[in-house]
């Protein structure tokens, strides 16, 4: 899905955890409504995985949730995981790239993953890792980007330069399709965008920098940007600005929940909308 330099984004992890938390508002307000599917599963879970945890803000309201479960922060950054401490007796951190997770077989019951799979290398590697470590009944909720994120930088970049600057992320139907061939049963995927609006083109490449969501593909062009391009990109892209004269920003959001085993969960309604498998349809009867 992804070919982004990965030591260069590890790097870049380290780089901003003092700062995160204060600067990241999209992941708060993902990790927000990913948290909220929770309340759809009735699944006790001995062992949680937050995978990908970043500072671990997922911790305190899993714990909140669910009093009596083990959980995992798991982040490939060391600097990340100690930005924000817990001692809790329950609460285990673990530094490890999530293509090669370092836990048991069939031991988790629940992994959560906010906003990870748009920095992975290779997100169907991870499907695999998840459902070897999960149990059965176990559940994988996840969130990521869709291909129409960004697509104002995009195309204000591809307007002046033939190299790529903005990453590319897959659609909903080719994840949904690789947590299948990884084993996965009636994943339900769905799809929100938002918007972002910003109204100066600085405050919106300092937020981006701030969360080293900066061009990070290994097909980059080399070396620094020159200042004539920087300055037609940032031309075309004034060209996008809304009827109250601000920059959006495009921000497809997909997120997905799969299961290894039988399902433990009921007809998901999020923001006025019913999900649920599609096997389900062709067994209901009237009464």
């Amino acid at each position: 899905m992804h070919e982004l330099d990965q030591k260069l984004l590890r790097k870049a992890c380290d780089q901003i955890a003092p700062a995160y938390n204060s600067n990241d508002f999209f992941c708060a307000e993902t990790r927000a409504r990913l948290l909220e599917r929770l309340d759809l599963v009735s699944l006790t879970p001995n062992t949680i995985l937050d995978l990908g945890a970043g500072t671990g803000l997922a911790v305190s309201p899993l714990q909140a949730r669910f009093k009596d479960a083990d959980i995992i922060k798991l982040d490939w950054s060391a600097a990340m995981l100690t930005a924000l401490q817990s001692r809790t007796s329950n609460l285990h951190t673990v530094c490890a790239d999530a293509h090669q997770l370092p836990i048991a077989d069939a031991s988790i019951d629940i992994v959560i993953s906010n906003m990870l799979l748009p920095g992975c290398a290779n997100p169907e590697q991870i499907f695999h890792e998840v459902y070897r470590v999960l149990r059965k009944p176990g559940l994988f909720l996840f969130n990521t980007l869709g291909p129409d994120s960004f697509k104002e930088l995009r195309k204000a970049w591809a307007q002046v330069d033939k190299y790529p600057h903005v990453h590319t992320f897959a659609d909903m139907h080719n994840i949904g399709d690789s947590l299948v061939q990884a084993g996965f049963q009636e994943p339900v995927m769905d799809v929100e965008r938002l918007t972002v609006t910003y109204g100066k083109s600085e405050r919106l490449m300092d937020d981006l920098r701030s969360i080293a969501a900066t061009n990070l593909l290994q097909n980059r062009r080399r070396g620094l940007t020159p200042p004539v391009l920087w300055q037609n990109m940032l031309g075309k892209l004034e060209q996008t600005r809304d009827t109250n004269n601000q920059l959006p920003v495009t921000l497809e959001v997909i997120t997905g929940q799969a299961w290894v085993g039988k399902a433990k969960v009921g007809v998901a309604m999020h923001r006025g909308e019913a999900h649920f498998p599609v096997t389900d349809i062709s067994t209901r009867r009237k009464s």
